[in-house]
């Protein structure tokens, strides 16, 4: 916002007028005894302040004397007093024709040509008057307050100085001298004159507004403000001085006191459009987000190319987690700047919280063409590209960054990633191809058995009976309670007792696969209606007694059902919550596994295991239920809010910081109150 400077002091210096004033008439003159006494009358008049009889008996003494500069410039000076300058700057015109080696004429006509606002003018006469007589100093005041009107404030600073040069006590030409440093840019400067004459001479002082601008404009925020409050008594109506206080009160992060000037901008003047934006960030600072979105709209109607409206309002419908608000405006402020990275983050990350990855990855890859190692910008490309299932391209992005950075979440993503495309190969029997992925997960250091799991079903099928069993054995033991792994093995040891080894391949199992991310479970699709009706009405009197927290009760009930539908991984995740509840975290944890065991993409599932081992005191397994939450959905905003109090009770205050970043990023859904509470956590531990 372009702030207004200060008014010029002006100096109007008519010595001649001054000079001139009670002189007598010229020798010749006395050849007429009337017109030396009309003359002598328009002195008296003049002493009285009566400038229309100082025209008249002029006038009547110039019809007997005829040409005379001393009647004319006596004339002129009349004229310059009743304001008719136009009669003035002619006859001042005449009395130059007179005296033509007069600088103090023209130092007369340029004080009513500046006093019309003709400076370009005003500045030719004052300039004609200082080749007349350079040796009047005084006259660079003259001609600097007409430049600094024209706006050329660089001579104006030279004029100005050469005039202090010689009356240094100037106090009206060093206010204007920092006032045309300030038009000049240089605030700087400007701020040198402001102490001086502040420090000099406090009680007298009175531009505390072209002062607190300086000091604004050089980012002194705290003592722009301080000066501002000190001048605010006599300034209250300036609506400059409140503007720079409320833009000193914002940088300081004093929002209710910014809020309370811009109060008064607005009381001051109400169509003052163009504070709108700075006003709307501010509400939306304040979390007054829908009353900043009103200013943003007010701003924008007046000023629909500023592309930056559009980019601050999209950031604050996100926060709203309107998403397709947020991506509209986004996308209208790339089209009027597409250079501004910062607003391409926004738009690549409301279009990755709407799931909608192909468009992510469009802004992602615009981002890492200006700059290709933005590690947080790849790293987001990445999760999309895993999300859409594109997991080789997920797994080169991975490992790139992990050359970079050694980052846990970075690492497990990329072990994902790994397992899942060989799953895609072992389900397409390419047993090679899955064999090197599952290789490359333990190599990568895994404690997922389903890395062992998917070695030992792909040297299974290769006839590598050895490996295949000490795979199986790795699994189990990674994950004693997961009963397939067992039961699949135990079927492979005796399959190898009873069958030959040329007609093993034929008894390879492939009911234990992986589920994908998005499996989607039909637990009914196998049972009667009957059975169905009765099992629905179970959970639901299970859930009744479990909002009235008759948690043995609703215990029961589950199980019912669960004899129906013994592959109900949502019934078994609520028996695990009724025994949380009960602060039984060992049954809990029991059903929370079987919830997995049947489900193992139960992001839920996962995310309430996590929080029982929490409870445990086993954060150590807490943390990696927690990550797996994360690699089945990345934008599972609360794993990282749980994994960043994992490691805050590690004293691992590094990863607690980025966890509680990550869960900011994808807290769209989350509740203010933990949302702030993550954000205060940043600021302390960060």
């Amino acid at each position: 916002m372009k702030l207004e400077g200060g008014k010029i002091k002006k100096e109007l210096i008519i010595l001649s007028i001054l000079a001139l004033s009670f002189s007598n008439i010229p020798a010749d003159a006395y050849s007429s005894a009337q017109a030396n006494t009309y003359y002598q009358q328009a002195c008296a008049a003049e002493y009285q302040q009566n400038f229309q009889e100082v025209v008249s008996s002029i006038l009547k003494a110039i019809e007997i004397v005829g040409d005379d500069a001393t009647l004319y410039t006596k004339l002129a000076g009349a004229y310059s007093e009743l304001g008719e300058y136009d009669k003035a700057l002619e006859t001042y015109s005449k009395v130059s024709s007179l005296k033509p080696d007069d600088a103090f004429i023209y130092i007369s006509i340029g004080s009513i040509q500046e006093t019309k606002g003709d400076y370009e003018n005003a500045l030719k006469a004052y300039n004609r008057a200082l080749e007349l007589f350079p040796d009047y100093k005084y006259n660079y005041l003259n001609i600097a307050n007409a430049q600094y009107q024209l706006k050329d404030y660089k001579s104006a600073i030279e004029s100005y100085n050469k005039f202090l040069s010689v009356y240094s006590k100037h106090t009206e030409a060093r206010e204007s001298l920092a006032a045309a440093y300030l038009g000049n840019n240089e605030p700087a400067k400007a701020i040198e004159q402001f102490d001086n004459l502040y420090n000099s001479n406090p009680a007298e002082f009175k531009d505390y507004v072209n002062y607190g601008i300086a000091l604004y404009q050089t980012k002194n925020y705290e003592k722009s403000a301080q000066i501002l409050e000190k001048g605010m008594p006599s300034n209250d109506d300036n609506i400059t001085a409140h503007v720079t206080l409320a833009l000193d009160y914002q940088e300081l992060e004093k929002n209710e006191k910014a809020y309370d000037e811009y109060q008064t901008i607005f009381k001051l003047q109400p169509d003052f459009d163009a504070m709108r934006f700075d006003y709307g960030n501010l509400l939306a600072d304040m979390n007054k987000n829908k009353e900043a979105i009103e200013q943003f709209d007010i701003y924008i109607r007046k000023f629909p190319q500023n592309y930056l409206a559009y980019k601050n309002r999209g950031i604050v419908y996100k926060k709203l987690n309107n998403l397709d608000m947020a991506i509209s405006n986004f996308e209208k402020a790339v089209e009027m700047n597409g250079n501004d990275i910062d607003l391409k983050k926004n738009l690549a990350q409301s279009y990755h919280l709407k799931k909608d990855y192909e468009n992510a990855i469009k802004y992602y890859d615009q981002i890492l063409l200006v700059n290709k190692d933005d590690y947080n910008t790849k790293y987001n490309k990445a999760i999309s590209l895993h999300a859409l299932k594109k997991y080789d391209l997920a797994i080169v992005l991975y490992t790139e960054l992990l050359k970079v950075k050694n980052d846990i979440s970075v690492k497990n993503n990329l072990v994902s990633a790994l397992l899942s495309q060989g799953q895609i190969y072992l389900n397409e029997k390419n047993y090679e191809k899955a064999l090197s992925y599952f290789n490359q997960a333990v190599k990568k250091g895994t404690n997922d058995s389903y890395a062992y799991y998917g070695q030992a079903k792909c040297y299974r099928a290769m006839k590598d009976y050895d490996k295949a069993a000490e795979n199986y054995e790795k699994a189990i033991a990674l994950s004693p309670e997961k009963t397939l792994y067992s039961s699949e093995y135990a079927e492979f040891i005796a399959s190898t007792a009873a069958a030959g080894a040329g007609e093993f391949a034929s008894l390879v199992q492939t009911g234990g696969d992986l589920p994908s991310v998005n499996l989607s479970m039909d637990m009914f699709g196998s049972y009667d209606k009957a059975d169905k009706e009765k099992s629905e009405q179970l959970i639901k009197v299970g859930d009744d007694n479990f909002s009235n927290k008759k948690y043995d009760d609703a215990i029961k009930n589950y199980q019912e059902a669960l004899k129906l539908f013994p592959s109900d991984d949502v019934t078994l995740l609520k028996i695990g919550n009724s025994y949380k509840l009960k602060n039984d975290s060992e049954n809990a944890i029991n059903f929370y596994k079987k919830a997995i065991f049947v489900n193992p993409s139960y992001a839920d599932g996962w995310f309430n295991l996590g929080l029982a081992y929490a409870d445990s005191s086993n954060i150590a397994n807490a943390k990696e239920s927690f990550y797996r939450v994360i690699n089945i959905d990345p934008s599972y905003a609360y794993a990282y809010y749980a994994l960043a109090i994992a490691y805050e009770k590690d004293g691992n205050n590094a990863e607690a910081v980025k966890n509680y970043k990550l869960f900011v990023n994808y807290a769209q859904n989350a509740d203010e109150e933990t949302i702030n509470s993550a954000k205060e956590k940043i600021k302390i531990l960060g």
